[in-house]
């Protein structure tokens, strides 16, 4: 997964959403990388499985509930941490939910869902654990937004589109905030990957959205998490408020 070159030993990394798809990607990435690893999702059947995957890999795993839309929730998950691990040295903000309708259709009630989960889900995350790393004046946040919040193309998902946009702000604005307080915050916005999300999508039309990529094609598994281990690891200790499209080239265009 070209994660030989980071050392992340002695590290504790908390990943929202972490039981599959490209955050369970993650969680492995720092697992090997030496990481101790504590991942959440709303449902217990996913994370014992993603548990039990990461430890066959020899990798030091929890795996903790959390609704990221819960502020009670989020307070508690990062307490169950410290008590487990005693700090937390990086926190990457994968949870996410989307909904598809056309705009003019979609129900109030899935864009409050869609908008509480990846917006208020990721500042609640980043400010109880940005306590925490503030404390020590050391932390990094990875926060996932996507391409869809770099323009509006991407059709029938305006919440999702929207909230990921507020999430890239959100990152530049924590990075701001904290940025001589020994707490660095940047976002990577993925384009298109096969995951539970997308599923449907590229049942549909996964031709078309890798013929609209300049390489032709759509993530695959490995590429994402080098990303994000780069900009959690010493090597960019100079860089924060930046966001990284890992797309094949759809933003350059």
């Amino acid at each position: 997964m070209g994660t030989a070159t980071f050392d992340f030993s002695g590290e504790v990394a908390l990943i929202t959403g972490g039981s599959r798809g490209l955050g369970l990607e993650i969680a492995q990435g720092f697992g090997v990388a030496g990481a101790t690893v504590i991942i959440t999702a709303r449902r217990e059947q996913w994370l014992a499985e993603a548990k039990r995957e990461l430890e066959a890999q020899g990798i030091t795993a929890h795996a903790l509930l959390c609704d990221v839309a819960d502020s009670s929730s989020v307070e508690q998950l990062v307490q169950q941490s410290l008590a487990l691990c005693g700090k937390i040295d990086i926190l990457v903000n994968n949870a996410g939910l989307t909904w598809g309708a056309p705009a003019e259709q979609m129900p109030l009630d899935r864009w409050h869902q869609v908008i509480e989960a990846n917006i208020t889900g990721t500042f609640l995350m980043a400010q109880a654990v940005g306590r925490h790393m503030l404390e020590r004046n050391k932390g990094a946040m990875i926060n996932i937004a996507s391409i869809a919040g770099l323009g509006g193309g991407q059709h029938n998902t305006v919440g999702y589109n929207a909230s990921k946009a507020a999430v890239i702000n959100l990152t530049r604005a924590l990075a701001i905030e904290w940025a001589t307080r020994g707490v660095r915050v940047n976002a990577i916005a993925p384009g298109m990957f096969r995951t539970r999300m997308t599923e449907a999508i590229l049942q549909r039309a996964e031709a078309i959205v890798a013929d609209a990529t300049p390489m032709k094609r759509i993530g695959q598994p490995g590429e994402l998490a080098p990303a994000v281990l780069f900009l959690a690891s010493d090597s960019a200790s100079y860089i924060t408020g930046q966001v990284l499209p890992v797309d094949g080239g759809r933003t350059a265009q």
